[in-house]
């Protein structure tokens, strides 16, 4: 058996509605040659039932990583899901975010050794999340800004990320003031990058746990790419009960350690 050219892993907790719509977005690629590794962080039955009934209507494999429900561990389920992967660079994102058609195409074609992709997202609020059907996925309406505008998506600079194109978005790619961090709703890199430096920090829980990896990465001497509006995917609504000041507080503590210390392994990663 030929292993897949990349591995897509997709982050998910409970959330069989958003994830259906991601997985048919996985369904309309242009570039097809990809597996999808389901980081599945506690979720009951009824996603196991989802992925089984999608199996059957998709054209790549799913293989299913799960843990118990221990609340918000997702730096772990995440580290479980990279030893799963089969091919040798991963693109990571979450199970609310629907890729557009080219998605797995334009971070394979700009993965570069050295190098890690940071891309960015287009946040939708719920009534749109909800209206989007596996028909306008299809025809890539939920990407169409006129079709959003339609909807009542307000007009905002941010809609030049559903627009640019070609030079248009390789420029904007150049001057965003945003930094090219890893950001795990859309990033990619190489899985002995992501290895060498041991993986996600299992001590942080919601809030910048997938940057504190990108800033080992750095430290280990990978750069970093920044297109943001060109591998381009929509962010659905939801509400974000796991997210606590003690988290993000704890969060940040490390981060500026992994800075000051100019750290590239963590102790609480794959291999303990």
């Amino acid at each position: 058996m030929d292993l897949p050219k990349i591995s897509v892993v997709i982050s998910t907790y409970n959330s069989e509605e958003w994830l259906r719509k991601v997985l048919w977005g996985f369904n309309v690629q242009t570039f097809k040659d990809f597996e999808v590794v389901i980081a599945d962080d506690g979720s009951g039955p009824g996603t196991a039932a989802l992925l089984d009934k999608m199996r059957e209507e998709v054209f790549y494999d799913i293989e299913h990583v799960w843990q118990e429900d221990d609340g918000f561990q997702k730096s772990r389920i995440l580290n479980k899901a990279v030893t799963a992967c089969n091919a040798d660079y991963v693109i990571m994102t979450d199970g609310d975010c629907i890729p557009r058609e080219d998605f797995v195409e334009v971070h394979y074609i700009n993965k570069e050794k050295g190098f890690f992709i940071s891309g960015g997202y287009y946040m939708l609020p719920m009534n749109i999340s909800k209206m989007i059907t596996r028909n306008d996925i299809a025809n890539q309406n939920c990407f169409n800004i006129n079709w959003l505008k339609d909807k009542g998506i307000p007009k905002t600079f941010k809609n030049n990320k559903l627009t640019s194109r070609g030079i248009i978005s390789k420029f904007f790619n150049t001057v965003t003031p945003t930094n090219a961090s890893w950001n795990g709703h859309n990033s990619s890199g190489w899985k002995k990058d992501i290895l060498n430096v041991n993986g996600f920090d299992e001590r942080m829980q919601y809030g910048g746990q997938d940057r504190e990896l990108g800033e080992r990465l750095f430290n280990f001497g990978i750069k970093s790419k920044q297109l943001r509006y060109s591998a381009v995917c929509v962010h659905l609504d939801h509400k974000r009960g796991y997210k606590t000041p003690e988290s993000i507080q704890k969060n940040l503590s490390i981060r500026k350690e992994t800075k000051r210390e100019k750290m590239v392994w963590t102790y609480y990663g794959i291999t303990k």
